[in-house]
């Protein structure tokens, strides 16, 4: 009897569950899906694959640079996950220019400092002080929670807390134009704790 009850009760969460759900996905003009929405009881999921801007991450667009379409520019995107109060947000947008590492390097530098203290990293090691950021940041905060998972060299610009982060990430050093990538997370507090333990 107790199992009966069981397995009625299981199949009718499953049943309000899936019933509840509802998906919503756009294609684009080429037919390829382009944003998915996933709204269920309990949260939501929402994927968005149009170029997002630098203004959308809370940062200025370098002068002179345009999207970068080539590549991993075709993977700038905006994903936001809700289930109640557990919340993770991250936008990507990637960017090129003629102008030098350097120049660009200065530019974040500057525009990152609205969100405190700037930290710069080579991989997972500090360049020069500070070694974190007065909310707590480091270099070793991996910023692989985006899935851009660059080479053990890649220069980051970070600012923010584990929590609340803007990144500047760039690649590609050898050609003639500075590849960069512009980051803003919202990681739900324990995240850390969470990958820690799947690890």
């Amino acid at each position: 009897m107790k199992g009966g009850i069981l397995v009625f009760t299981v199949l009718a969460m499953v049943l309000a569950f899936v019933g509840g759900c509802k998906v919503q996905v756009d294609k684009s003009k080429d037919g390829e899906e382009q944003n998915v929405k996933i709204a269920t009881p309990f949260g939501g999921i929402n994927v968005n694959q149009d170029q997002t801007s630098a203004a959308e991450l809370g940062l200025p667009a370098y002068p002179g640079a345009v999207q970068d379409m080539t590549g991993e520019g075709s993977k700038s995107a905006k994903v936001d996950m809700g289930f109640g109060s557990w919340k993770l947000r991250v936008k990507v947008a990637h960017y090129a220019t003629a102008d030098r590492q350097d120049q660009v390097i200065a530019f974040y530098r500057n525009a990152l400092s609205q969100y405190g203290s700037v930290i710069e990293c080579e991989g997972s090691k500090p360049v020069g002080t500070p070694a974190s950021t007065s909310e707590g940041l480091t270099c070793e905060n991996s910023d692989s929670h985006t899935g851009e998972t660059g080479r053990s060299d890649d220069l980051q610009l970070k600012a923010g807390s584990r929590h609340h982060q803007h990144l500047v990430l760039f690649k590609d050093r050898s050609g003639s134009q500075t590849h960069f990538s512009l980051i803003a997370l919202d990681l739900p507090h324990g995240f850390e704790t969470e990958q820690k333990g799947t690890n």
